[in-house]
């Protein structure tokens, strides 16, 4: 693998000094560019793209070609880990994911098995190692997964939901049940993560981002637990190189503190928490990524700019911030946003670095 020309994203995650603060987006790689839009429909679905090396390597390195960002995201889907294990998934027009076969008896969990990574889940490593040749060491690759609790509640309500029915029925009712279940999601997600940090990744996420729908004990009782689970069993250092593991929770801003004892390198927050109170609350423990609004890419450049400003004085002097989007970019931003957006962080950032 060739050596990393830029690791100012790296070296943030581990809250070492930096240069101007580092900056990528969360679904990077996705439909707003018209590229991504004519690669998809090269592949014909979704699923065939992310399951095609050489397509996944294209859109992962497309907003690369756009942007200056300082990390590169595989272009994979949360997904994949419960499709490996029989679940049949497939996706719906205008409906979001949804699974042939759903999880909600106890015999349904005895019966999934836990992935072999490196066979099941080949065309994911397939496209990382094919994605770090391509990036020739021009940024770092962040490799990905669901959350335990996140992935669950796929599996239980057999697709999206806004009540979580089935999922919370199961928790409360027969938490037995949805600690089987959770346990091995995460025994699947530490190799999944662990198989992709072999095969390149050089950072790791963990999107939990149904964990905002709990309560606060549940929280920290079925999502929280197995997140730290997965950290306890991750390869932190691989090829002479640390490699930083970031949490997200979305709407999980209320438990940054706990959250920040699971041992993970940084934290990311989505818009709803102001990033200067997080920090004021997590302290030197880990470094923190976020969290404009991706709203706000609907505006002028000029508000954009005024945004970053405001986010950067937030935080503050000093590393350990990677800047980055509350939530993944949506598909109807103009694509000379983000270019407003990734300069405004590279030259409105340098002088908290001084």
């Amino acid at each position: 693998m060739a050596e990393l020309k830029n690791d100012r994203f790296l070296r943030a995650l581990l809250r070492e000094p930096v240069d101007a603060t580092p900056v990528w987006m969360m679904r990077q790689a996705g439909r707003y560019l018209p590229e991504y839009r004519e690669t998809r429909a090269q592949a014909g679905d979704f699923l065939s793209l992310c399951k095609n090396k050489e397509l996944a390597c294209e859109v992962t390195i497309q907003p690369l070609e756009r942007y200056d960002l300082d990390a590169a995201i595989l272009f994979s889907d949360i997904l994949t880990i419960p499709d490996a294990m029989g679940l049949g998934l497939y996706f719906e027009t205008g409906e979001g994911p949804k699974f042939k076969k759903v999880i909600r008896t106890e015999r349904d969990v005895a019966e999934l098995p836990v992935p072999d990574a490196a066979a099941d889940l080949d065309y994911v490593m397939n496209a990382v190692k094919e994605i770090r040749r391509e990036l020739n060491g021009r940024v770092p690759l962040i490799g990905f997964s669901g959350s335990p609790w996140t992935l669950a509640t796929y599996m239980v309500e057999g697709g999206s939901s806004k009540d979580f029915r089935h999922i919370k029925q199961m928790m409360y009712a027969t938490p037995e049940i949805m600690h089987a279940l959770l346990d091995k999601l995460a025994q699947s997600v530490t190799t999944y993560l662990n198989e992709q940090i072999r095969s390149g990744a050089q950072a790791v996420q963990i999107f939990d981002t149904w964990g905002g729908a709990l309560s606060g004990p549940c929280y920290q009782e079925f999502s929280l637990k197995y997140m730290k689970q997965i950290v306890d069993g991750l390869i932190r250092e691989y090829d002479g190189r640390k490699v930083p593991v970031i949490l997200f929770t979305k709407n999980g801003g209320q438990w940054l503190e706990s959250m920040a004892e699971a041992g993970s390198d940084a934290l990311g927050l989505d818009w709803t928490t102001d990033i200067g109170n997080a920090r004021a609350r997590v302290g030197d423990k880990v470094a923190l990524q976020g969290n404009m609004d991706p709203s706000v890419l609907y505006a002028p450049a000029s508000r954009i700019e005024q945004e970053v400003e405001f986010i950067l004085g937030q935080f503050g002097q000093g590393p350990g911030h990677v800047f980055n989007l509350g939530h993944g970019i949506h598909q109807f931003v103009d694509p000379a946003a983000p270019k407003a957006f990734v300069d405004a962080v590279h030259e409105l950032s340098a002088k908290y670095h001084k």
